[in-house]
């Protein structure tokens, strides 16, 4: 089987990479960059899409896209010319073709930037906040239309629009990778009074339902994607101390003290405010009971802690460097 890989050069598409290729999938990219792995048959620079044959594709897997920048450097615009405008344009090239199935990577930023109750599900009505999440739904939106509107050329084929929630693996950067190293110094937690909980990706699990998707018949639609238990903040500070051997340093400071600090943090414009506090202690649990049943599997193969532990471990070795 013949599978299309937008974005192999980054950190999921080069762990999915060497995840399909041992499943014995032939692997092709289209990418900006150099694809780290070597188990591609060919690669071809987005400039190529126009004259790109893919009748020989069975699957295209579209990864390729800006990701969230969490420190709001970069320009609006930017996200809606890469998230939005390479997707249309990928998206096409697959209603033209002989490929029969699309795997659009958008993310659970598109549904909510917060989660309303216990869980977030795929029922929600979107209500992104900010042009990341914003340009992955306008994305969405194209591809739904578009398979409305071409019904003919639909026959036969398959289109998956995922949302994972946080992503991470070997090779991951992002937040994950400044709070190990915050706490591999021994600096204090001082947030353990909020015992919040957040849905993770193990990248190994997204692997694992990706093969499923390209191997198996399953229906068309939107799937959330997360690792099967949260993870609580402290419980993460727990299992960051374990792997570099020290101990955990979490502070209770009652609630209502921290909360006064971040309201005057509001007034003296300190690190520390109430929309700051707001995000380091809300809860954001994405459930996966959709792609499971699709799958139809109980449980994924690796749990949360399984998964971050091995993500924690290859931080630590990459310090040893």
């Amino acid at each position: 089987m013949n599978i299309l890989i937008t974005g192999a050069s980054g950190f999921v598409g080069s762990n999915l990479s060497n995840h399909l290729f041992g499943c014995g999938l032939f692997l092709e990219s289209l990418d900006l960059g150099q694809p780290l792995t070597k188990e591609l048959k060919a690669i071809y620079h987005w400039n190529d899409l126009p004259f790109l044959d893919i009748t020989h594709i069975d699957t295209i897997i579209h990864l390729a896209g800006k990701a969230h920048d969490t420190r709001n450097t970069s320009e609006a615009q930017s996200y809606f010319d890469i998230n939005t405008g390479l997707t249309q344009k990928i998206f096409d090239k697959f209603l033209e073709s002989d490929s029969k199935k699309f795997i659009f990577f958008s993310s659970v930023k598109a549904a909510s930037d917060k989660v309303i109750g216990d869980l977030l599900t795929e029922d929600i009505i979107p209500s992104p906040v900010g042009p990341y999440g914003e340009s992955k739904i306008k994305a969405e939106q194209y591809i739904l239309k578009k398979i409305d509107d071409n019904q003919d050329k639909m026959i036969g084929k398959r289109v998956y629009i995922l949302r994972p929630c946080m992503i991470h693996g070997p090779g991951n950067k992002g937040n994950l990778n400044l709070l190990y190293k915050v706490v591999s110094k021994g600096i204090p937690w001082p947030l353990g009074s909020f015992d919040n909980k957040r849905s993770f990706t193990s990248i190994d699990n997204l692997s694992f339902v990706i093969e499923k998707i390209i191997n198996l018949d399953i229906e068309s639609g939107i799937y959330h994607i997360g690792d099967d238990d949260p993870l609580s903040t402290n419980q993460l500070i727990g299992l960051i101390s374990e792997s570099v051997g020290k101990k955990s340093h979490i502070w209770n400071i009652p609630k209502w003290l921290i909360n006064l600090f971040a309201k005057t943090g509001d007034i003296l414009h300190l690190p520390l405010n109430t929309f700051r506090l707001q995000k380091l202690t809300e809860n954001y649990v994405v459930s996966n009971a959709k792609i499971k049943r699709a799958i139809g599997i109980n449980k994924l193969p690796v749990t949360a802690s399984e998964g971050m532990v091995k993500t924690l471990t290859s931080f630590k070795t990459i310090s040893l460097q």
